[in-house]
């Protein structure tokens, strides 16, 4: 079915000047405030004294937790390649944070191994848990998992759990790893040893980037993140037991990949409101991927709808939500993008690309892969830059326009500087009041705090 087109730039200088376009119908993924609506960001950045987090005037943040510093469990040191994060309400008022670690074979500070948190003892990966009092004070971190390998994104759960996702489909033998790569784990991140380190194998073997889960009806979506061809698919799990709880997700299901009719690569679509209907759903011939990956093999007569890149994935209203970080030709993509962020609504089975990044606009704004994304209390989005340059959490408001919210200086202009200084896991805390991010390198999970409205 070939798309119905629309398209509407929305009003503000800002919007056009990052190249971004956004369709017209805004109002479930934008919903916040008037006066959040009203407002084009917090203003200017200001440069930070120390040297590591530039924030607008009037906010403030806190250096939560940093790779290498020990673990206040005594289980070792807190790894590296900080990334995806979820956040939950604790007792007490507490606030409790599961934060990846993607690390890979080589990695220099893997995840401590913990007995009885460990999948596979050759891996690195895992996830770290902190727990914060009601001021914001770190009172506990540990290991929530260990043994897994580059735990990119993810996603939470109804039931107070995250759901950490390796970007790896290495077999047992490749890499020294003893067992099979490329799975979704159950995490509790209260108490870690009530999940353990159990794969959740039903939901499928590849490049897992992030999950969503439907609240109304269980299914959980999933990107995969592969940028060379062929490159990934878009998939949804449907549980045996859908919404029952910690646990609940081993019992197994279905699994089936997104096919849009006549559209084989997202790339190719580059009119912000372009919309799809009768999306279909087709079974995952071999989910384990024991010969062939999952995104190379044969779904029959129509075949399959790829895209490069596919990261953040969340669910808002009722729908769910999905990043294609950027697309390129050269690489073998049907169409060039800076990023795109499209809607799938479950109940029509329509797809709509709502939002359009770049390209050929400034670095510095949000043109030029987007990766981790949620959305902010007040109203609009906040997105991880994971590019090139100078790397941002980027505001977009309801109304189209950007703004810079905050600039990461640690590995800004400095001879030497480690690699991947990009932003990840932005989260908010569960009353709103506090924004939580990772830096990727030197590993740093920071807390801000200020005027939100």
């Amino acid at each position: 079915m070939p798309p119905t087109t629309r398209r509407r730039l929305l009003a503000g200088t800002g919007a056009l000047a990052a190249g971004i376009a956004f369709s017209g119908t805004l109002s479930e993924l934008f919903a916040g405030t008037a006066e959040a609506h009203g407002r084009r960001g917090y203003g200017p950045l200001v440069p930070d004294p120390a040297g590591l987090l530039d924030l607008p005037e009037g906010f403030a943040y806190t250096v939560l937790s940093r790779e290498g510093d020990p673990l206040r469990s005594g289980e070792g040191t807190v790894p590296g390649n900080h990334d995806g994060m979820g956040a939950f309400a604790a007792r007490r008022g507490r606030t409790l944070l599961v934060r990846n670690h993607e690390n890979r074979h080589t990695a220099r500070l893997g995840v401590p191994a913990v007995d009885g948190l460990i999948y596979d003892p050759a891996a690195r990966g895992g996830c770290t848990a902190l727990e914060l009092d009601s001021r914001g004070e770190v009172v506990a971190e540990r290991v929530a998992i260990a043994g897994t390998a580059v735990n990119c994104a993810g996603g939470q759960t109804l039931w107070g759990t995250w759901l950490t996702c390796e970007e790896n489909e290495d077999r047992a033998g490749t890499n020294g790893y003893t067992k099979d790569h490329g799975f979704v784990f159950e995490v509790d991140g209260a108490d870690p040893r009530r999940t353990g380190a159990v794969p959740l194998t039903a939901m499928g073997r590849f490049q897992h980037e992030a999950v969503a889960l439907d609240p109304y009806s269980g299914i959980v979506y999933e990107t995969e993140d592969a940028f060379e061809r062929p490159f990934g698919l878009f998939y949804r799990f449907l549980p045996d037991r859908p919404l029952g709880g910690t646990g609940s997700l081993r019992a197994g299901g279905e699994l089936e990949a997104m096919r849009v009719p006549g559209v084989p690569d997202l790339s190719a679509v580059d009119e912000p409101g372009a919309s799809f209907g009768r999306v279909e759903w087709v079974p995952v011939p071999d989910s384990q991927a024991r010969r062939t990956p999952i995104r190379e093999q044969d779904f029959g007569p129509g075949g399959i709808t790829h895209a490069q890149k596919l990261e953040g994935c969340y669910w808002g209203g009722r729908s769910v939500y999905f990043v294609s970080s950027y697309a390129r030709r050269g690489e073998g993509s049907a169409g060039d993008h800076s990023g795109q962020v499209w809607k799938y609504e479950p109940q029509l089975r329509r797809l709509t690309l709502t939002v359009v990044f770049g390209p050929g606009t400034d670095v510095r704004l949000p043109g030029e892969s987007p990766d981790n994304i949620c959305l902010a209390p007040g109203g609009g989005l906040m997105v991880c830059e994971d590019g090139g340059g100078a790397q941002h959490v980027i505001g977009v408001t309801r109304r189209g326009e950007v703004y810079e919210m905050a600039r990461n200086r640690q590995n800004l202009g400095t001879p030497g500087a480690p690699e991947w200084g990009e932003f990840a896991g932005v989260v908010f805390s569960p009353d709103g009041e506090t924004m939580y991010v990772n830096c990727y390198r030197p590993g740093t999970t920071f807390a801000v705090t200020g005027p939100w409205g």
